[in-house]
């Protein structure tokens, strides 16, 4: 069918689709954090059980994902996202009304899978449905849109928390799958890769899947010294192992080996890998120290993120165009720094934290440093790749960024030594925490040095992403690949 026009009521039904269905995942990655501390009390739940309440939804999207953008480029991605939409709403619910962890955490999972079939299509809509003179725009408005959705995430996971209860933070996904379905089926044009497929690489996503559990279970339990662990983490690798050679292997791999072929691609993910997981483990474990130790409410420890989200949406546009011209090597290391420079300055938040004076100043050279950093790491991954593979490079890009959030989540407080209870007592987690940050700091200081050494200038002309605009502080936008 003829593409469609942005300003044509059509194209506002798509852009709405599309907005309200990013927005449910969206949402879901920023508000999560900031009702730990209340589930935990309320549903009487470990640490570990906390872990697994974020990371069970990360393990399966980011497993999954390159998966779900494959099936939707063959089965139709309009037919691909509703059913998404509609998994996640599901799943949603079911973490709304689960009586215990264990039920949660499973839940969680469940509305991962459903992520991995959305996030990718939400995007891939845009693309293959507006007219070529308003695809940017509408990518732009798209992105615009979700980061407002970023900002207000904290502060609305907050309020809710305080006021309807934490159930509330995914029962919210509920209505606005009622309201994405029906737009999504009587406005949005099919759309599916004319081109085909070869097989689907499910063995790939399920090995993927396995290794990030393994691994992400491994070290949620290493503590507790049991046999069991040290076979889980053998366990993982091996399966780490099984999955390169499946990929080196197959015929249509989901993860194609060649395309590290390229140094500056290699090195790029690097960084992302040391970028993320400092990422994950920061916004994972400041959640908690705002409201176990510093005695913020839920809705003051949302509010207090804010303006590190409110940073990104200003600024990161602009830091994009810099970087196209002063290369990416000088904003992938400095960026970096500032944010270490942030974690190290949030050892100043302990009991009764003044926030002018004691966590304000840390998120704002936070803000700065994700402002550095988000929009030129999205352009060199997909300069270091050809055109016709920037939308895989984007979404192994993302996968990486996911895949080193959740790792972090799961690692990081075994290094810094916190028990299952540590939430529970303010001076126990206070003293992890400041054990915590300058590990984070140090992860960042690894990626500043990779960049610092390995990045180069791309070629002349290389593409560059449609999403300037970066709102969601814990992942990279997906980027992907126009077709004709």
């Amino acid at each position: 069918m003829p593409a469609v026009r942005l300003a044509s009521p059509r194209g506002k039904w798509i852009l709405l689709t599309t907005v309200l269905g990013s927005s449910m995942a969206m949402l879901d990655s920023t508000v999560v954090n900031v009702a730990l501390p209340t589930i935990g009390r309320d549903l009487g739940a470990s640490l570990a059980a906390l872990q697994w309440t974020v990371n069970a939804y990360m393990v399966t999207l980011a497993g999954l994902i390159l998966l779900g953008g494959s099936l939707g480029d063959h089965y139709g991605r309009r037919k691909v996202f509703v059913l998404g939409v509609v998994w996640f709403a599901a799943a949603s619910l079911l973490c709304g009304l689960a009586p215990t962890p264990g039920v949660l955490i499973a839940a969680r999972a469940l509305q991962g899978i459903g992520g991995a079939l959305l996030t990718p299509g939400s995007l891939a809509l845009i693309q293959a449905s507006f007219h070529s003179d308003d695809r940017s725009r509408a990518v732009g408005l798209w992105s615009g849109f979700g980061g407002i959705g970023a900002a207000v995430g904290p502060f609305l996971g907050g309020w809710l928390v305080d006021g309807p209860g934490w159930r509330w933070v995914f029962l919210l996904n509920v209505p606005l799958a009622l309201l994405c379905v029906p737009v999504a089926v009587r406005h949005v044009p099919e759309s599916a890769d004319g081109g085909g497929h070869g097989r689907f690489d499910v063995l790939g996503a399920a090995l993927g899947a396995l290794a990030l559990a393994l691994v992400t279970y491994a070290l949620i339990a290493a503590g507790n010294g049991s046999p069991a662990v040290a076979l889980t983490a053998v366990g993982g690798v091996a399966a780490a192992v099984v999955f390169v050679r499946v990929e080196r292997h197959r015929p249509d791999p989901m993860l194609p080996p060649d395309i590290f072929a390229s140094r500056q691609f290699t090195v790029v993910n690097l960084v992302t890998l040391c970028v993320y997981a400092a990422f994950g483990g920061f916004f994972f474990l400041t959640a908690l120290q705002l409201q176990v130790v510093a005695g913020y409410s839920a809705l003051q420890a949302g509010t207090a993120l804010l303006p590190t989200t409110a940073l990104m949406l200003l600024f990161s546009a602009r830091s994009g165009a810099l970087a196209d011209r002063t290369g990416p090597r000088l904003p992938l290391t400095v960026g970096p720094l500032l944010c270490a420079t942030a974690m190290l300055l949030m050892l100043r938040v302990g009991p009764d934290a003044d926030y002018p004076t004691d966590v304000l100043p840390a998120l704002l050279v936070m803000g700065l440093g994700m402002v550095t950093l988000v929009a030129p790491l999205t352009a060199t991954v997909l300069a270091s790749v050809d055109t016709s593979r920037a939308g895989l490079a984007s979404g192994v890009n993302n996968a990486a960024a996911r895949a080193a959030g959740l790792i972090a989540v799961a690692a990081l407080p075994l290094l810094a030594g916190m028990g299952p209870e540590a939430y529970r007592s303010p001076a126990a987690f206070d003293a992890a925490f400041d054990r915590a940050m300058p590990i984070c700091a140090g992860t960042l200081l690894l990626g500043s040095a990779l960049a610092f050494a390995l990045v180069r200038r791309p070629a002349p002309g290389c593409r560059r992403p449609e999403c300037r605009t970066h709102g969601n502080v814990t992942t990279p936008p997906l980027e992907q690949e126009r077709r004709p």
